[in-house]
Parts: structure tokens; sequence; C-alpha cells
């Protein structure tokens, strides 16, 4: 198969879908890689390291897409790449398409084979693909919130930490998945104090075994939600509804009775967000304020961490680009269930429900 790696154009995207190692396994197993021009480039990989993988460099971005079968990417396509898609090409990817009802209908009407990253399956259920960045945008978004807490980026002043003598932050974490759990681990290693809410009662009974008291563990209640966020300092969203449009958690009244100079740190801005005052922000404008309470909503946190973030990335998705690319999409897909979970479009239809809900379009089980 033809496959190709197309140089990351979203705002501060310094990831690239494959390292040279990632390309050598392909060219070794029979496939044809084609990389733009410098994509491995901020991630610290030269085009002359692909070249010794086996990869061949495409002229332009236009030249790497109609050449490919098989296009993988690290974040969703823009619209300046939509017009590159053919019918019959397949895109393995992170796509968050109940948040984008644009990008649903270009995939549709381009009739692409769009196989989403954070849909797809493990045998046991888990998304194994979703996990390492979901990982580093937890650890990540501790670390981000501890900085705008600081007076010199907007925040109220607050040292997370606080020191002998000095209460430190108050950190609430707004899910206890993947993220949730990251965040609480770093929340937790810089002295916060914080608060865990999640629905699943089993895993805030892992946490409070884990941390033994360290943490506090809260069953997702309105009410008590509302009083946490009012009070906290820094709240991190982590809630995910696997490829559906995140809940809102978190109402706009809330929010302005929050302090002034608190920091909220929405990670799940992909799937939509799970406040109300949420809307996607970049690297180079990453923050916003409302009723004096900073957020910082970044769609693509792991990308300031490329080095790790790729590496980490190429470990999960490898595996699954050999499987594609060496039995062919169909055939891989009809193999495996937990890849057929990841096919949120083909043929011109949308094949997965939550996407399809979430814009209020016509959805068609996949054949």
């Amino acid at each position: 198969m033809i496959i190709g790696v197309p140089k990351e154009i979203k705002d501060h995207e310094f990831r690239v879908s494959v390292t040279p190692e990632g390309v050598q396994t392909l060219c070794a197993a029979g496939h044809t890689v084609w990389v733009e021009p410098t994509a491995g480039e901020s991630s610290g990989f030269s085009d002359e390291a692909y070249r010794k993988a086996g990869a061949h460099l495409a002229t332009s971005k236009a030249h790497l897409f109609q050449e490919a079968e098989l296009i993988v990417k690290v974040k969703e396509p823009l619209p300046s790449e939509y017009a590159l898609f053919r019918p019959g090409q397949a895109l393995f990817t992170y796509l968050h398409l109940a948040a984008s009802v644009e990008l649903t209908r270009a995939l549709v009407n381009a009739k692409v084979t769009a196989i989403a990253y954070e849909t797809t399956e493990a045998p046991d259920h888990s998304l194994p693909m979703l996990k390492p960045m979901s990982e580093i945008a937890g650890r990540l978004s501790v670390q981000v919130g501890a900085r705008y807490l600081e007076r010199l980026t907007g925040g109220m002043g607050v040292l997370l930490g606080g020191v002998p003598g000095v209460a430190p932050a108050k950190v609430v974490v707004l899910g206890a998945g993947v993220v949730g759990s990251a965040a609480t681990r770093i929340a937790v290693g810089m002295g916060a104090q914080v608060t865990v809410f999640n629905q699943d009662l089993e895993r805030l009974r892992e946490l409070d075994e884990l941390y033994r008291g360290r943490v506090v563990t809260l069953a997702s209640n309105q009410p008590w939600i509302d009083r946490a966020v009012e009070e906290a300092d820094l709240v991190i969203g982590a809630v995910l509804v696997r490829g559906a449009r995140a809940p809102r958690l978190v109402s706009r009244s809330v929010v302005s009775r929050m302090k002034p100079g608190a920091v909220v740190v929405d990670v799940s801005v992909d799937q939509g967000g799970c406040f109300e005052t949420t809307r996607p922000t970049s690297h180079s404008d990453p923050t916003y304020q409302v009723d004096g309470v900073l957020h910082y909503c970044v769609p693509n946190m792991p990308g300031i961490v490329p080095r790790t973030a790729t590496f980490a990335l190429t470990n999960a998705t490898l595996p699954f680009i050999v499987r594609i690319a060496s039995a062919g999409v169909e055939r891989a897909i009809r193999a495996d269930p937990g890849l057929a979970q990841g096919v949120n479009t083909a043929n011109g239809k949308i094949t997965y429900k939550s996407v399809a809900d979430a814009h209020g379009l016509p959805w068609e089980p996949l054949a």
C-alpha cells in the first residue's frame, strides 16, 4: 500500500504521525511511504532520516495526497486540505467529528473512509490510540494551569502547592478517566488540594485506595460539582464520551461565581468542551477571560511536547497501520471489530452513530 505522512498545519502542531523508525517498519513490510518535506522537523526528525528509513519525499502536500492510498495524520484535516481528498482514499487520524459538522460533511462528500484514532478499540474495548495523548494532555493540564495561576499570566497569583503556613491551591478534576487520572497524579505531586468527580464509583474507589486520603473523590452530582467549581482555583475538564460531544457540566452562571483569576483548563475541548463557556483556542492565542476566569482551551495540547508525543503516538498507531496496509483497508476492517469501531465515515455515509447524532445527520451502520 502507498502511505502518505503529511506535515501538520494546525496552529503550533509540532507532532508528526510516524517516526523514521515507523517508516522503516512499514517499508520492511513491503509498503511505500511518502513524507511531506519538513513534516518531522519540529519533532526532531530530519528529511534525511526519513530518506534513510526508506521514505520518498513528496514535492508538495497535493502531490502526497495524490499518491497515497492511506493518509496517516495526527490531527483532523483543516479546510485547506479538504479538497485534496479523493473517493476511495482512507484517512487514519484523530478526527473528533462530533465537534465539527464541516469536516464531517467534507469527508462524506469526498467518500473517504475516515478511521478515528479516538474511537478505535482494543479487544478489551479500551482506546489504545487515545490513551497516550490523553496521558500527556492530562499531565500538561496541571502544568499549564499552574503557570496561568501566576499573576504575570493573568491568574490570581497562587502557587499550586502553597508553602508552609499558606494553604495550597484547590484543584477540581472533572472526570477520572485517563486524562483525569493523569491530571490528578500531577496535581497531587505538586502539593495541591485535589477533588475528583466521576460517575463510576468503582473508579473513585481505586483512586481513594491509591492516594490514601490525599484526594477527595466525589460522585458526579450537579450541586456538588457547582459548589466545588465555585470554590476552586484551578478546574480541569477531563470528560470523555467516546465519539460523542462532551456533556456540559459547568454552566455560565457557575463560571460567573468562580473566584476572579481562577483558571479553567478544558481538555475535553476536542469534543466540544464540558464548560458552557468553552471555545477552542490555539497555542498562538491560548487563553481568554469570561467573568474574570481565565480559560485555556487548546485542542492539541500534546503538540507542545512533540518529540515525546510523536514517539508515544507511533508506539500506539503503528501496529494498526501495518495491519491496514498489509490487509487492505476493507479486509482489515472486516477482520478487526475494534478497528471497525474506528470507522466514522465510509462510502459517503456517516457510520458512527454518535457523530451522526451530534449533527442531526443520517447514520448508516458499517456494512
